[in-house]
């Protein structure tokens, strides 16, 4: 019952163009293949390590008029998928049967993991699908993402705990840190759980049911429930890769310059970068092991709920407790603006 890797992660949508449009052209996928379906059609495109499914038809239609797009299954690699399956049942899941007979088990609101066997390449056609090979598309396409760092899951207040039990006890999860932020009469509580080879890792964050409503609150609401709140990508070079993104038509979002006054006296040995960071308006911090570099996107979707994060690190091996709080204040101010 232990988790490996995420094989991929699937984006129900119901304007497939566009979305794949968005990830290609202005996030540098490279569309890989094609399947059509009975009620469904998708296209799975790959960067670097990174395999992400995006879907549309009638056959999804009941989850996007619940959710809006965003993420419907995060599939993941097993040593054992039958083990982990009765493991996860055990655990509270419902296990249902994919159309290729793959365990499909309930994670949390209407987001699914399709288990996959851990035996074979990590990289390639997600199985029982008709696909359809575009011509001359590299296994591994270049680009500035490398790899999928981790999916921040928002969920229900009072209800991390419960969920990091059972991440724990289906998938061998542990976890690895918690942080709790608040914000004026508004807080959060997280707990990043993560399997022992460091591929799969999911950062579920709730709001305090204690406090005032807040980001996380609208975000359940527009979300219809608990969902994937954004996927970070991981990069080598974060400053280029934001310059480059955002000349694409990725819209970021914004950070204040007296962030980068502070940072001057946070972080000191970073004294030299400032003006390039301030310049691109990404967000730094350091832990015990080095740095980590980061800026999260706006919503590209209708209902403004899931987004996406580019992220660097320089040994860092946590999620930098003053960036955390730096998202949490960028996202209210980006929600009290819109309002």
């Amino acid at each position: 019952m232990v988790a490996h890797d995420i094989a991929y992660v699937e984006l129900y949508t119901r304007d497939k163009v566009s979305t794949v449009d968005y990830f290609v052209s202005a996030m540098g996928f490279t569309r890989v293949a094609d399947s059509v379906e009975v009620d469904r059609s998708s296209v799975l495109l790959r960067q670097g390590e990174v395999q992400l499914v995006v879907t549309s038809g009638r056959g999804i239609w009941k989850f996007l008029d619940e959710h809006g797009d965003g993420i419907a299954d995060i599939a993941m690699t097993c040593d054992d998928v039958e083990t982990s399956a009765d493991a996860a049942a055990a655990a509270g899941a419902r296990v249902t049967r994919s159309a290729q007979g793959l365990p499909l088990v309930s994670g949390f609101g209407d987001v699914s993991h399709t288990l996959i066997p851990a035996e074979g390449p990590t990289i390639g056609l997600p199985v029982g699908r008709n696909w359809v090979a575009t011509a001359g598309a590299p296994l591994r396409p270049a680009g500035r993402i490398q790899l999928l760092d981790h999916v921040a899951i928002c969920l229900e207040g009072g209800s991390l705990g419960k969920y990091a039990d059972f991440y724990r006890d289906a998938f061998g999860l542990s976890r690895y840190s918690s942080e709790y932020v608040a914000v004026g009469g508004q807080a959060m509580d997280s707990i990043v759980v993560r399997s022992g080879s460091g591929r799969v890792i999911f950062t579920l964050v709730a709001p305090d049911p204690g406090k005032d409503a807040g980001q996380l609150d609208a975000f359940l609401e527009r979300n219809g429930g608990q969902g994937v709140q954004h996927l970070a990508f991981l990069v080598e070079e974060i400053i280029p890769a934001v310059r480059e993104f955002r000349d694409a038509g990725v819209d970021f979002l914004s950070t204040p310059s007296t962030y980068y006054d502070m940072l001057t006296e946070r972080i000191a040995d970073l004294r030299g970068e400032i003006d390039a960071l301030k310049d691109a308006q990404v967000l730094a911090d350091r832990d015990e092991w080095g740095h980590l570099l980061q800026l999260f996107t706006r919503s590209p979707y209708q209902r403004n709920t899931l987004f996406f994060e580019l992220i660097q690190r320089r040994g860092s091996r946590g999620f930098g407790s003053a960036n955390i709080r730096a998202l949490y204040e960028a996202v209210e101010r980006d929600r009290l603006t819109a309002g």
